[in-house]
């Protein structure tokens, strides 16, 4: 794909972004697109977001638990940039009629580095090494592409579906903690409506969060000390809508909430 491509669908993605419509599956106009494509893509829209005056403060892994990739009959994880205007304080009031197109919650587990990790050849344990903390999360994921209708290379274009997130409390000191353990248990409106486990993202989020460093890699991109990392849903995607209330909390770990407007 020609960089005059590239840079008519990041532009696209971007608009739609900023005017809160949907647009095509870039799938459906380019039979040959490609995942390097797509990212190539997803980095033309980030960039038109920094320009704007946003920050990146992190990175996301999308689409890396079976309950996730049978619901979007995709099924191999993605990444997406994180900046500062996606981030909502533990219990704050998201406006999604405002933001979003078409919201869906998840919950997982947030990471905070303290140092970089740089791929290729980072491991599990190096991810821990450089973890400052872990806390509970609310991603709601948003889909630029009409109706969610989504390939791998349609998402990855899109910054992973990027839309806001939830950062939940206490931040945890992850040493001495196995994290394919522990259950989260999802609520919204006061009803039990998922469980699930760290095991649902790649086995363990450690493991999650050194595949996207090892990723980032091939793009001369690394993880960076002050980051967060949003590490994949462990239960399947929510649709929300204003007036919604959403809960969640992870054995051990704590608690996310967010109240949708």
């Amino acid at each position: 794909m020609n960089l005059d491509t590239i840079h008519h669908y990041g532009d696209e993605l971007f608009g739609a972004l900023r005017q809160r419509t949907t647009v095509r599956p870039l799938t459906e106009r380019e039979a040959d697109i490609t995942i390097e494509d797509a990212y190539q893509i997803s980095l033309r829209m980030v960039s038109r977001r920094l320009a704007d005056g946003e920050r990146i403060i992190g990175k996301k892994i999308g689409v890396s638990s079976k309950a996730v990739q049978e619901m979007l009959d995709v099924h191999q994880p993605d990444f997406g940039y994180l900046t500062d205007r996606m981030v909502y304080q533990n219990g704050a009031d998201m406006p999604i009629s405002e933001e979003l197109i078409q919201p869906r919650a998840e919950g997982e587990l947030a990471f905070r580095l303290h140092k970089n990790l740089k791929g290729p050849g980072v491991t599990a344990e190096d991810v821990l090494a450089a973890t400052e903390y872990v806390m509970p999360c609310f991603e709601v994921v948003d889909s630029r592409i009409e109706n969610w209708q989504i390939k791998i290379q349609d998402t990855v274009a899109d910054n992973a579906s990027c839309g806001l997130f939830v950062l939940g409390e206490p931040a945890v000191l992850p040493r001495g903690l196995d994290l394919s353990t522990p259950e989260m248990v999802v609520r919204k409106n006061g009803a039990v409506i998922s469980h699930g486990f760290g095991s649902a993202v790649l086995g363990n989020p450690l493991i999650c969060v050194a595949w996207l460093a090892n990723t980032l890699s091939q793009f001369g991109v690394y993880l960076k000390e002050g980051e967060v990392v949003l590490s994949g849903s462990w239960v399947p995607l929510e649709p929300v809508v204003a007036g919604d209330r959403m809960s969640l909390e992870i054995e051990g770990i704590g608690t996310a909430s967010v109240h949708f407007t």
